[in-house]
């Protein structure tokens, strides 16, 4: 086995996958940045998922922060501690309105079913926009989404940080490499059950003291408060609010799968688990997609399958690890000359280990996600996760979930359409009826 070891440069290492069309295109409005340097920056989201967001761009020591968006006030104390000063708003229309001449940049961090509104808000504000992954709810959104990002020349990044780390940026350099030959299929997964098989409970609870309800619903029709049900944390089980498991985790796992095959839209999505009930996503999904094969793939096409909850690839897949145990997430890439396992925020690890002896995996400098994206702003870097590429790979794991409402169909994509070109009551889950006032402003296409 010849040895393949070397240092990749962060240059050499964009040429790389720009080669492999991935290319970043981006233009930063360089006028907007402080005369320091330092970014002026507003947070959509307090905690949670924004905390982890905002203390990383902070940490950076590039941004300021000007002001932040929450809901729930309650939550708040920690952060006027960790930032004092920091202008406190539970409308982020509001935010977006009285400090837009104080801030170059926002990040996105909240439930799924905001992200679309506030991006497009954002964007058109001329605002360079972190949006947590999935970068909008719905497939029509991000196709919006992204337009607008490109209208408005600014620099954008989605927040599937582990698209940074050195585990997921070797799969896309060991695949061009050869190392496992042109891929057959590739199996992916996730342990984690964001569904809710059960009806939704009749009951109706007080909304607690320092949280905005309505402003929390936003977008979504107005329905009574449930205390847990929603917030914190379980919006990503309901239909209305989240995507499921496949959406939440979809958008990290498919990432390097998508960027080392160089996978473009699928022809094809089949779903064989369970459907969702009338307010809830379903747990235990087995999706099939079919893409058009590439450079990198072995055939006209490729195919790859998606299993959450308790589904796995089938035991004839897993015994091609070997005595290696199957991770909890992760992807398995089968090759015409070997097997790659993916475990999510691992490394991956060519198979049969017999076949590897001596092989010296490419060697990777450590990247920074949050801080690609303000250094980009400041015209140094390219964000590599920017809304061209991230619009393309949510629009595709998306449609992952319209399909399970449709289980043993094979749904036949059409992306320069945005339909489906068989199953034409699928459509209608494409997109979602915004509440009265908070429509958002869209492009017309």
């Amino acid at each position: 086995m010849k040895s393949h070891s070397r240092i990749i440069s962060r240059r050499s290492f964009l040429q790389t996958t720009a080669l492999a069309g991935l290319a970043f295109p981006f233009v930063s409005r360089l006028g907007a940045v402080s005369a320091n340097g330092i970014i002026n920056h507003a947070s959509f989201g307090a905690t949670g998922m924004a905390s982890s967001d905002l203390n990383a761009i902070m940490d950076t020591k590039l941004a300021n922060l000007i002001a932040v968006a929450e809901v729930d006030l309650r939550r708040t104390e920690e952060l006027k501690q960790k930032y004092p000063g920091v202008k406190v708003y539970q409308d982020w229309r509001e935010l977006l309105d009285k400090e837009a001449k104080n801030i170059e940049s926002v990040n996105i961090s909240t439930p799924d079913h905001m992200h679309g509104a506030m991006a497009m808000a954002a964007l058109q504000a001329g605002k360079h926009v972190y949006g947590q992954k999935p970068l909008t709810q719905n497939v029509f959104e991000s196709r919006q989404v992204t337009l607008q990002a490109r209208k408005s020349k600014v620099v954008t990044q989605m927040g599937i940080q582990v698209h940074s780390s050195v585990q997921y940026r070797l799969p896309a350099l060991l695949i061009k490499d050869g190392a496992i030959g042109k891929v057959k299929e590739v199996h992916t997964w996730s342990s984690k059950m964001w569904g809710d098989m059960e009806p939704k409970p009749n009951r109706v609870d007080p909304i607690p003291a320092g949280f905005n309800w309505d402003m929390w619903l936003g977008v979504a029709t107005e329905r009574s408060y449930l205390d847990r049900y929603y917030h914190p944390g379980n919006w990503r089980k309901r239909l209305d609010f989240g995507t499921g498991t496949f959406g939440d985790m979809g958008c990290h796992i498919y990432d390097p799968v998508f960027k080392a095959l160089a996978l473009t839209a699928p022809l094809s999505i089949r779903s064989e688990g369970p459907a969702p009930n009338d307010y809830n996503w379903a747990i235990n999904a087995v999706i099939h997609y079919v893409f058009p094969g590439t450079p990198y793939t072995d055939g006209k096409t490729v195919r790859v399958t998606w299993y959450d909850g308790e589904k796995r690839p089938p035991q004839n897949i897993q015994n091609l690890l070997g005595d290696i145990k199957l991770p909890e997430q992760g992807s398995i890439f089968i090759g015409t000359k070997g097997v790659m396992l993916l475990p999510h925020v691992g490394r991956p690890q060519l198979l049969p280990v017999a076949n590897y002896q001596g092989y010296e995996y490419p060697e990777l400098p450590p990247l920074n996600h949050w801080k690609q994206y303000l250094e980009a702003i400041r015209g140094n870097d390219k964000a590599s996760a920017n809304f061209d590429y991230a619009g393309a790979l949510t629009e595709t794991v998306l449609l992952g979930g319209v399909a399970t409402r449709f289980p043993n169909q094979t749904l036949v994509w059409n992306l320069e359409k945005l339909e489906f070109r068989n199953v034409k009551e699928a459509n209608q889950y494409l997109r979602r009826e915004y509440r009265k006032g908070w429509e958002p402003k869209w492009i017309k296409v």
